[in-house]
């Protein structure tokens, strides 16, 4: 676990008070746990932005033009997405570098202790990573067959897909039971050299096709049959939105950042800016080769755009997209299996979850659970489909992570000294953006929403069941005979995974809980004795077990 400095321990002690901000923190995905300046070198601004191309990059533009321009139907509106969805990112990845600066505790989404926090986890491990794998996997399988010339009758190819896309998730996890770092590591490098390859070669041969060729006539009339519809602006908005997932990346990492005050922003201008150019140019390249009727004919867009412009060397496009997306496969299972690992170690979740290979620190038992949830969530429809219940569960947690900031700065609550505080009406502004987004679409698509909505209200029902200490939990026969069933399942998954459970146990979460009380009460003043005394009871029991999380939560980062 890396160490913090004494200013920081005293900011997160002073801010243990506030259940509110902890409250923020575990919604937002903002880590708090900040590496100390003796780990690495400090990351300058050329560094802080490569760090957001590099993330953010990736399969997501050969994944979701398509579903932009089936929703708009015309060049220039699709455009008009991809900017604004820019402009979005850009104004949350702002508003998520003053929560990661103003609190430096330790919980990120990993705060389950609070109920509406549990329930967007549920959301997590049911539906935003298992659904992502199921995109890049179904994505991959389409452009393997499309590249290989392979043409089955419908129901043989849903079947062949399904099966290629399973085959190869399989032996990714399989891999990653055995040599997790090794492998990431090396593959990482492949993938990023196959995304940089593959989209430059898009717009180069766009663009030259553009300038040299006079290929013009898909562009002459570019708002030609738009369609402005809210339901379908917003169901397009968040494509686009997905292929910018990541804008919080920056938070992960905030003191090995040179001067962050200056190089935060600019890093977040400059690295989104280059990332709206990089996604417009592979958007202009695209529709100067195909129309709009044709890209939204095509399952896979990237490959129609190599056949017609490329000859005999097309084949190289689907190779490199496919290599590009088991890349991408590759760095969901990694995050998605800590994730459920990190949940099952705090006890929220079976604890058999949280087997750690003592070899090699795979987490195998989550990597399985979140394969199989997987392999379910992708019959749930087809990738259009899957990132919109994707987008749904992600701007509603930003929803609510947004109107708990404002109320952060509304009631004036003290923040860390080096924060970088933005104009308030920036946080007003996104707040209203994710609001806006998530209502229409409810309205538009509600058997979308629904699926989001119902997984959100059955994580805050297994909370109050299950979970509260005033429900069953308070029943001895219950938790006599729940440890019983724990117990043998973490015994039984010990010995065919070869696994070591991580759980953390009672006497910790008191002595968190204590040292937490202690550490505050040194530094508490008197003004802020009487800041504390105004905090609602209900408020106060939360904070008791946020207070929990704060420490055993630590440990997944530096994972």
């Amino acid at each position: 676990m890396s160490s913090r400095s004494e200013d920081d321990e005293a900011a997160s002690s002073h801010a243990s008070k506030f259940s509110i901000r902890k409250f923020l923190v575990s919604l937002s995905g903002v880590s708090a746990t900040m590496p100390d300046d003796s780990r690495s070198q400090k990351m300058g601004l050329l560094g802080a932005i490569s760090y957001i191309v590099g993330n953010i990059v990736g399969s997501g533009i050969f994944i979701t033009p398509t579903s932009i321009i089936k929703n708009v139907h015309s060049v220039g509106l699709s455009l008009i997405i991809w900017i604004l969805a820019a402009l979005i990112s850009m104004l949350g990845s702002f508003c998520y570098v003053e929560l990661g600066t103003s609190i430096r505790l330790s919980g990120g989404d990993f705060a389950y202790l609070y109920p509406v926090a549990f329930a967007f986890m549920c959301i997590g491990c049911t539906i935003n990573y298992p659904a992502t794998l199921a995109v890049q996997a179904q994505t991959f399988a389409e452009y393997v067959f499309r590249g290989a010339g392979v043409e089955l009758d419908s129901t043989s190819d849903f079947w062949a897909k399904k099966l290629l896309g399973f085959s190869l998730i399989m032996l990714l996890m399989f891999m990653n039971f055995f040599s997790l770092k090794t492998f990431v590591q090396r593959f990482s490098i492949l993938a990023s050299i196959a995304k940089i390859a593959a989209t430059l070669l898009i717009i180069i041969t766009g663009f030259y096709f553009l300038i040299f060729k006079d290929w013009t006539q898909n562009l002459e009339a570019p708002f030609t049959g738009s369609h402005w519809s809210p339901g379908p602006f917003v169901t397009a908005l968040f494509a686009g939105l997905f292929s910018y997932d990541g804008w919080d990346i920056l938070n992960f990492g905030a003191e090995e950042i040179e001067n962050p005050k200056r190089t935060m922003p600019l890093a977040i201008v400059i690295g989104m800016t280059c990332i709206a150019v990089i996604y417009v140019a592979v958007n202009i390249a695209y529709s100067v080769v195909l129309s709009p009727a044709q890209m939204i004919a095509s399952d896979a867009v990237a490959i129609d755009f190599a056949q017609k412009t490329l000859g005999t060397a097309a084949f190289v496009m689907p190779v490199m997209v496919a290599i590009l997306l088991v890349g991408s496969l590759n760095s969901t299972m990694f995050s998605a299996s800590r994730y459920l690992q990190a949940v099952s170690r705090q006890g929220h979740i079976p604890s058999a979850i949280s087997g750690i290979a003592p070899n090699c620190d795979s987490p195998r038992v989550a990597l399985l659970v979140h394969i199989l949830i997987s392999m379910a969530v992708s019959f749930m429809g087809d990738p259009d489909k899957l990132i919109n219940y994707v987008a749904f569960a992600q701007w509603s947690q930003r929803a609510f992570t947004m109107s708990a900031l404002l109320y952060l700065r509304i009631r004036g609550r003290p923040r860390h000294p080096d924060r970088i505080q933005l104009p308030i009406i920036m946080p007003i502004v996104f707040f209203f953006v994710c609001t806006s987004m998530v209502v229409i679409s409810i309205i538009d698509d509600f058997t979308s929403s629904a699926v989001g909505l119902g997984i959100l209200l059955g994580g805050l029902i297994i909370f109050i069941i299950f979970i509260w200490d005033r429900a069953l939990p308070s029943i001895h026969a219950y938790k006599n005979v729940s440890h019983s069933i724990n117990e043998e399942t973490t015994k039984f998954m010990q010995i065919i995974f070869n696994v070591v459970p991580e759980r953390v146990g009672d006497e910790e979460m008191k002595n968190a809980i204590g040292g937490a009380e202690a550490s505050a009460s040194e530094t508490e003043t008197e003004n802020e004795k009487s800041a504390t005394d105004k905090i609602s009871p209900l408020e106060n029991g939360l904070d008791k077990c946020t207070r929990i999380s704060n420490k055993i939560d630590t440990e997944y980062y530096n994972n």
